[in-house]
């Protein structure tokens, strides 16, 4: 295992670098990492984003010291999107792989994934999912069942990439710019939508890897108003002027309808900053 500062960039030249970012999941980090490690017929180097973790996290990445497979970047805290992108800085890999640590793949996906972007020329894949809620395997919400295609109308409105399933090219993350740190939570619909705008996304139909949820440090539990956020993300593709007369169309009809929810949820709740901000929003972009 080598450790890394981010000024180090030593990390192997794989064919996929998979990240892993993580912050005090010392429990959790093992299973992913095992999990990636386990995986055959890919070439791939493991680099581990540590993210200011002091929970014991150290220990665990003792266990790897002699594994010339992992990495670790030894970073300040300053969250998901940071770790993510100074990771892929660090990396020299062609294709790059992400896998959230409280989450785990299953065997054969990274073969199965390199091999579909080769086939198709894609620029990113991702896979189907199996959910785990509070130790409970669950059933997706039909509108959260993974898809492959133009997925720009559907993300939108939901979240239609997991980060843990997706394959993706050095280029498409350079070309997007990366995860955008002024989201702490939402960063992957944020990132989604300035991909989907322009690419189409393959699909692995099958369950490759398992998202766990329910456990009390999910970005999600910490930061409840989501879509606070995802007004946010559409409002800043909006800015950008990159989208053509029918997906601008689509961004407003999307904007629109999130602002009509969380404007009334402010307005029950009697959050009167919030409820400035969301006519603020409004008379900017669907005056």
């Amino acid at each position: 295992m080598a450790a890394l500062t981010p000024a180090d960039h030593q990390v192997p030249p794989a064919h996929v670098t998979v990240i892993i970012p993580t912050h005090d999941r010392a429990g959790l980090l093992p299973r992913a990492v095992e999990s990636a490690l386990a995986q055959k017929g890919a070439d791939f180097h493991v680099l581990i984003a540590d993210d200011g973790s002091t929970d014991g996290t150290d220990a665990v990445l003792s266990r790897y010291a002699s594994d010339p497979r992992v990495s670790v970047l030894s970073l300040p805290h300053g969250g998901v999107c940071r770790a993510r992108n100074a990771a892929v800085a660090a990396s020299r890999s062609p294709l790059l792989a992400f896998l959230d640590s409280d989450d785990e793949w299953l065997p054969g996906k990274l073969a199965a994934q390199v091999r579909l972007m080769e086939e198709e020329r894609l620029q990113i894949c991702q896979t189907e999912e199996i959910w785990i809620r509070n130790g409970v395997r669950v059933n997706q919400p039909a509108h959260y069942v993974k898809r492959g295609g133009d997925l720009f109308a559907l993300s939108l409105n939901h979240c239609m990439i997991t980060p843990s399933s997706v394959l993706m090219t050095r280029a498409l993350f350079e070309e997007a710019g990366g995860f955008n740190p002024e989201f702490p939570a939402c960063e992957d619909f944020e990132m989604w939508l300035r991909i989907t705008r322009r690419f189409t996304v393959g699909l692995i139909p099958k369950a490759m890897m398992i998202r766990y949820g329910g456990h009390a440090d999910q970005l999600s539990t910490r930061f409840p108003a989501q879509d606070r956020f995802r007004i946010r993300a559409i409002a800043l593709l909006l800015d950008g002027n990159t989208l053509d007369e029918g997906r601008r169309a689509l961004a407003m009809d999307a904007l629109r309808e999130k602002l009509r929810i969380y404007h009334a949820g402010c307005e029950k709740r009697g959050k009167a900053e919030e409820t400035a901000w969301c006519q603020e929003i409004r008379s900017r972009y669907l005056a």
